[in-house]
């Protein structure tokens, strides 16, 4: 366990930042935390303005938009470039895992979902005495983004790490 000495504020008060709650002291943190969480509620109001369907399982959902894996990484990218500079290491080290995650979300992950699309009609094709038909269930499509979901998931990722970003550095 981090037994890290508390800190004093100034103030004769104490900051705790350790433990389970010592996480709320860390805004690079809470900026990833938020922007994860913004977009997720997000996706429910885009999917509701779509299809005019209220849809709650959007909360726990991959793919859609805006993308919330891209809002979380960009908002940790954004905080620490904000708190540390960005010619800080930690800085340096978020943003070229946040293009990995990116790149990941509008390649590997959206043709994923488009095979499994495919795989899915091919399934329904075969007989129903077939065994893939029985023991195969439908494959998950929804799992990459479109490059505009990813750029509207950095906007928010970016907002929201500028601003505790900010907050943290007062």
């Amino acid at each position: 366990m981090d037994t890290a000495p508390p800190l004093p504020n100034g103030d004769g008060d104490v900051i705790v930042r350790s433990g389970l709650f010592g996480v709320l002291h860390n805004g690079a943190f809470v900026a990833a935390f938020l922007g994860f969480f913004f977009a997720q509620i997000a996706k429910v109001f885009t999917h509701h303005f779509i299809t005019r369907e209220w849809d709650l399982t959007r909360l726990v959902g991959s793919g859609g938009m805006p993308s919330s894996h891209t809002s979380l990484v960009m908002g940790l990218t954004t905080a620490l470039g904000v708190m540390h500079g960005t010619n800080s290491p930690f800085f340096a080290i978020a943003l070229v895992f946040s293009l990995v995650v990116m790149y990941d979300a509008t390649g590997v992950r959206l043709h994923a979902g488009k095979q499994a699309s495919v795989l899915n009609m091919i399934i329904t094709e075969l007989p129903p005495d077939h065994p893939v038909s029985s023991s195969a269930g439908q494959l998950k499509e929804v799992l990459g983004h479109t490059p505009l979901q990813v750029a509207v998931g950095a906007v928010v990722g970016i907002i929201i790490g500028y601003i505790i970003g900010l907050l943290y550095t007062l």
